[in-house]
């Protein structure tokens, strides 16, 4: 779906800031490709290709010598956790994303010369690629060596095969590199959708297993992959929408936790992601709602005025990074063109000018929205 089409010129330069975009994209050129095996996970269980993560919310036990097992401590982020193949995928995104982009408005090959770099960097090199599985993703020391929700840091790859389709045709773009990708994706793809941990995610009850959705309808449009598709359409309509959301367009699930409003938004920008995804003219999921009147408008009028003004927000305060919010999250962008709300795309373009902290860039899956319309 050209989203672009859908707006005036006026809407698309106040949401696209091409100046703002090609910027990141010439910092993105002088910046090394990042990979996973620039950096050894003490307590890693894998190899140096594999990808490796500590949980968030879980610290060294003040009670033995050696800290482990670590214990929970719900909602407070450990600053010490290992999370640089964490860092090192999102600057990865971040970069393609933005060199992508660039790539898109000017066509200047240089853009998309330095984007295959980092892609085949990353996912291809003998020498440096990620093996396609999340096996000791979300580790707990001296308690498991991975976990199903782990799968969820792969979330920030869902901006790359959109990248990677908007560099097919440049000619850095070579047939074989091409391929290579979409079959590092293939094989991705199938891990989390065979694999017990991978199983175990997409069944989570909370916004893991719409993240899991998100990325399985990503990568499975990407590869073509019709059958999961299909599959990633059933359970937003027939799970995460029935068991998940209420009528009022809340989510209880994200309410009980120690980060509610963090939780609320993250989830309904995730819904909104599977609803961009893929929707079809001939199956519309923006427009899709079951019988009570649960649906995606829904979730999207009930967060919304809580962005205008989150000191309205009738629930516990976040644990943590609370002050820090609202953070401009795509699902204002991509609602406001879907509805047609001049009102969001203000919301987002104002709040696309504020710094977003780290806990905001983290929990925010898409990077680069412009490629997603164009």
């Amino acid at each position: 779906m050209k989203f672009l089409a859908n707006m005036t010129k006026e809407q698309v330069d106040a949401c696209f800031n091409r100046d703002s975009i090609l910027a990141l994209a010439d910092a993105a050129l002088k910046t090394e490709p990042p990979h996973v095996t620039q950096h050894k996970a003490p307590y890693s269980e894998g190899g140096p290709h594999d990808f490796y993560s500590n949980g968030d919310f879980w610290w060294p036990n003040p009670d033995t010598a050696d800290g482990l097992p670590f214990v929970q401590r719900d909602g407070e982020t450990n600053p010490g956790n290992f999370i640089a193949h964490r860092v090192s995928m999102r600057t990865m995104r971040t970069c393609v994303a933005n060199l992508a982009a660039a790539y898109h408005i000017t066509k200047d090959e240089k853009y998309a010369e330095k984007a295959v770099e980092f892609l085949a960097t990353f996912f291809l090199n003998p020498e440096t690629k990620m093996n396609p599985h999340l096996l000791y993703a979300q580790a707990i020391p001296g308690v498991c060596a991975g976990r199903g929700i782990g799968i969820i840091d792969t979330l920030h790859l869902i901006d790359v095969p959109v990248a990677i389709e908007r560099i097919k045709n440049a000619a850095a773009m070579a047939t074989d590199v091409y391929n290579g990708l979409k079959q590092w994706f293939v094989d991705y793809l199938h891990w989390i959708s065979t694999h017990p941990q991978g199983i175990e995610e997409m069944n989570h009850f909370n916004n893991h297993g719409v993240c899991w959705n998100v990325q399985a309808a990503m990568f499975a449009k990407f590869t073509q992959n019709e059958e999961m598709m299909a599959l990633c359409r059933k359970r937003y309509k027939e799970v995460y929408l029935p068991d998940q959301m209420h009528v009022d367009g809340t989510f209880p699930g994200e309410l009980k936790r120690t980060k509610p409003y963090n939780y609320s938004c993250f989830t309904v920008d995730n819904m909104v992601n599977i609803c961009h995804i893929l929707s079809t003219e001939a199956d519309n999921l923006w427009a899709f709602c079951l019988d009570d009147g649960r649906g995606i408008k829904k979730a999207v009028e009930y967060i919304t005025p809580f962005m205008f003004n989150i000191d309205s927000w009738p629930y516990h305060k976040d644990v943590q990074y609370f002050d820090e919010f609202p953070a401009a999250m795509p699902f204002l962008l991509f609602a406001g063109v879907a509805f047609g709300n001049e009102d969001y795309l203000k919301l987002w373009t104002e709040l696309a000018k504020k710094p977003q902290g780290d806990e905001m860039r983290r929990n925010i899956a898409i990077r680069q929205p412009y490629i997603w319309f164009c």
